[in-house]
Parts: C-alpha cells; sequence; structure tokens
C-alpha cells in the first residue's frame, strides 16, 4: 500500500551547514499491515513519518500510496502524537469532531460515528467532559478517536504512548491492538521501546543512526492476539537480542 523509495532528507544549518538526517530509505507497508519503527534518538524516525503523510517534502526519492507519488499532505492519513494535543476549550466529543470540521465536513454525519468510536475506546459516557477531566491515557484513546474519525485507510503514530507510565502504557498497547483487530487500519508506530515495538508488529523497521536508514527490517513471528505473557516466550526474547544488537552495535561504532 505504501512505497518508499531511496528516500532521503537534508536539512540546512542557520550556519549553512548540510545535516542528513535520512539517507536511501527503501520500504514497502502491505495493506492493513501493523509495522513499528524503532531506533536511536535523532536517527530521523518522525521526519519519516512527516514525509510519509506528506507534510515535509523530501530531498530526494519518492513515496507511493497505492501508486500515487505523494506530493502533499494526504486527508486519507489519521495521525496520534506523543502528546494528545486536545482543544483545551472543547468537550471531549467535539474534539473528536474537529478533523471533519478542518475537512470541511459535515459534523451531523458523523457525530454518531464518533459516539461509536469513544464507547470502542471505553470512553462511553465522557462526550461532554473537558479534556482536563480525563487522564492522561483516557486523553490518548481520545486522540486515538481523532485519528480515526474520518476513516482513514492508514494511521501514523509518534511515539504515541511515551509520556504515560509504565502499566497506563501496556493497557493502551492491548488497546491498540484491539481496536486495529476490529477497524484492521495499515498501521505505522514509532517508538523507543522494543519491546512494545516487538508486542505490536507485524514486522519492526530497525533504524541506524543518524543519517538514519533501514538496518533490518525483522518479521514478528508471534501469532494474534498478542498477549502480555508473550513478552517471555523465547521467540520474543530472540528479536528482542536481535534489535538490540543491530541499534547498540551501530551506535558503539559510530561513537567508538
Amino acid at each position: 500500500m505504501i512505497k518508499l523509495e531511496n528516500v532521503c532528507k537534508t536539512y540546512h544549518s542557520q550556519r549553512g551547514e548540510e545535516i542528513e538526517a535520512l539517507t536511501g530509505v527503501s520500504l514497502e507497508i502491505g495493506d492493513r499491515e501493523f509495522v513499528t519503527v524503532v531506533g536511536p534518538s535523532g536517527c530521523g524516525k518522525s521526519t519519516l513519518l512527516k514525509m510519509i503523510v506528506g507534510l515535509m517534502p523530501l530531498s530526494a526519492g519518492a513515496i507511493y500510496f497505492d501508486g500515487t507519488l505523494v506530493k502533499g499532505p494526504r486527508v486519507d492519513v489519521g495521525m496520534v502524537f506523543q502528546s494528545p494535543v486536545l482543544l483545551l476549550w472543547r468537550d471531549i466529543i467535539h474534539n473528536v469532531l474537529f478533523p471533519i470540521e478542518i475537512l470541511n465536513r459535515k459534523e451531523r454525519d458523523y457525530r454518531a460515528e464518533a459516539r461509536a468510536l469513544l464507547e470502542l475506546v471505553g470512553l462511553k459516557g465522557f462526550e461532554d467532559r473537558m479534556p482536563w477531566e480525563l487522564s492522561g491515557g483516557m486523553q490518548q484513546r481520545v486522540a486515538i478517536c481523532r485519528a480515526l474519525i474520518h476513516d482513514p485507510n492508514v494511521l501514523i503514530m509518534d511515539e504515541p504512548f511515551g509520556a504515560l507510565d509504565a502499566m497506563t502504557r501496556e493497557e493502551m498497547g492491548a488497546e491498540l491492538l484491539r481496536i486495529w483487530q476490529e477497524r484492521r487500519k495499515t498501521v505505522i508506530f514509532v517508538t523507543h521501546s522494543i519491546q512494545e515495538a516487538i508486542w505490536l508488529g507485524d514486522r519492526v523497521v530497525v533504524m541506524t543512526p543518524r543519517p538514519g536508514k533501514v538496518a533490518k527490517v525483522i518479521q514478528v513471528n508471534l501469532p494474534r492476539p498478542r498477549t502480555l505473557d508473550m513478552h517471555y516466550l523465547p521467540e520474543f526474547e530472540k528479536h528482542a537480542g536481535e534489535i538490540r544488537e543491530l541499534v547498540f552495535k551501530k551506535n558503539e561504532r559510530r561513537t567508538g
């Protein structure tokens, strides 16, 4: 469904220096596939997501959605960020409906879907609450509903659980897997957690230090639906060890 061909991104500093963020990234992501991306800080993971959805131009290469070249922002993509970034002056249901307003569609046509999504994530009865009345995990559930309200083909998630405590993070991961099982969107999920990347993904894309490129794509051989006790399986530990080797060995070569 999504194809990246030799994608590169170079920034220019205030001094006029070129900073190579990404180089030669090639990757194919299938329809309804759950792909996780992991790598060291500063390797260009977030930059890659912005280019995939058309929010940032490429320096070289090309990105395609179903064979169509990405030339600008796409409306068939939903995004979830590390912070829920809810509008504090709007109640929960109107936060969920905000993309409908941006897309200049009729709100009344999506109210039932907004309520259905809130029920899907366990927030039925919270439609009229304000964001500050919800916990961090609950706010992030609202952010996921907002990303899904216009029924996008692709869900892009940039460290969505990074600011949550460990227990809430596990709960949100399980919740996301349940939603994905029901809605079956194509998901690209960036994380710093190796365990999270393995537990959620069909494949894990391991990035190198800057300039970021694909070190290896690892097929996760764990059955679905996933459960937390899979963290203790030998296959899980094997995947984790391989990813650590790729990430930390490359870091050692870079700093040594």
